[in-house]
């Protein structure tokens, strides 16, 4: 199958783009790429003037239908589904080539994707919440597509003593800031926590978590290093109070492909597809985070052992091109 693909591929770390395209070739089929940020005018001048905004935006819709023009392929997927418009995804599907959607963010702005999803055949979500908010809005022929691992780039990685010792922690995070991880960090600052990523510099003058909080943005070989010099990786999702949120984040995944204990919040998605104290742990509030943090740092055996068993389910069930297999399977099955 001739795959076009439009993704992000960010110019500073590996990201989903990469991991997706990897597999589609893998898979054994023919991929042409697309850059759908590849715009001409800087983001703070179009945010400025609709006027810009609107031309590159059109601009990048008619180089986007040019390759689909140019290479006729079978299937044209997009990821995201903020940029691609529904009128090229129209002319595309005019031209006999089958069209799929990915989303692949928390839904915080959704009604873009709610106005483009009826142009595609096909609409792959990676969490439920997707699911039902394009449910309410009368979009039925959706499929859950959860993210998943790359095991070429997630696995278990050799850690020195200083590299642990510099990385390492009892719990770490690896994360943007977010109030609602900002919030749980407080109620659990007594432990030996360590939080890197983006925007933790936000955190007030005063918060006992400066010392604990790095204000970084990783290589994706740095992060393995830290969650492989952890005991708990802790992962908390973005919530807000407005928006849902179930799905399953890829730093789940990432996570179990390193053979590193995750402790997670208590995720729809992640219930759906992992079990708790076999595979991973998951906390339903503060208490219980608390209550299950003392008890796996006091269990070593049992923590490894979760670890493993974790490990086995991501890189059995849970890679990319399962995700990418699962995608041309549901494709091919409802063209029959």
């Amino acid at each position: 199958m001739k795959i076009l693909f439009s993704g992000y591929h960010n110019p500073n770390f590996v990201t989903i783009t990469e991991y997706m395209e990897k597999a589609i070739k893998r898979l054994g089929h023919s991929l042409i790429s697309f850059e759908d940020r590849a715009f001409m005018t800087p983001g703070r001048l179009r945010k400025k003037v609709r006027l810009l905004q609107n031309w590159d935006l059109k601009r990048l819709n008619n180089n986007f239908f040019s390759l689909a023009s140019h290479n006729c392929p079978d299937l044209c997927l997009v990821t995201g589904g903020h940029r691609i418009l529904p009128e090229t995804v129209e002319k595309i599907k005019d031209m006999g080539i089958k069209t799929a959607l990915w989303t692949i963010d928390p839904p915080i702005d959704f009604k873009p994707i709610i106005d483009v999803a009826t142009s595609y055949d096909f609409i792959f979500c990676g969490g439920t919440e997707a699911q039902e908010l394009l449910a309410k809005a009368g979009i039925k022929n959706t499929h859950w597509l959860p993210f998943a691992c790359d095991p070429e780039f997630h696995k278990p990685a050799a850690v020195t003593m200083e590299e642990e010792k510099k990385w390492g922690s009892d719990i770490t995070f690896v994360g943007s800031f977010y109030p609602n991880r900002h919030q749980i960090f407080e109620d659990i600052n007594d432990f030996n926590i360590k939080i890197w990523g983006p925007g933790w510099d936000k955190l007030p003058h005063g918060s006992s978590l400066r010392h604990s909080a790095i204000d970084i943005q990783l290589k994706p070989e740095e992060w393995t290093k830290i969650l492989c010099s952890s005991k708990i990786i802790l992962v908390i999702h973005y919530q807000d109070g407005k928006t849902l949120c179930y799905q399953a984040s890829p730093k789940v995944y990432e996570t179990l492909a390193c053979k590193s204990f995750l402790l997670v919040d208590a995720q729809r998605d992640i219930t759906s597809l992992f079990e708790d104290g076999k595979h991973l742990a998951v906390f339903k509030d503060t208490k219980d985070l608390r209550k299950k943090i003392d008890y796996y740092l006091n269990h070593t055996e049992k923590r490894e052992q979760i670890a493993l068993q974790g490990y086995e389910a991501a890189v059995q069930n849970h890679t990319f091109v399962h995700r990418i297999e699962k995608l041309i399977q549901t494709i091919n099955f409802q063209k029959t």
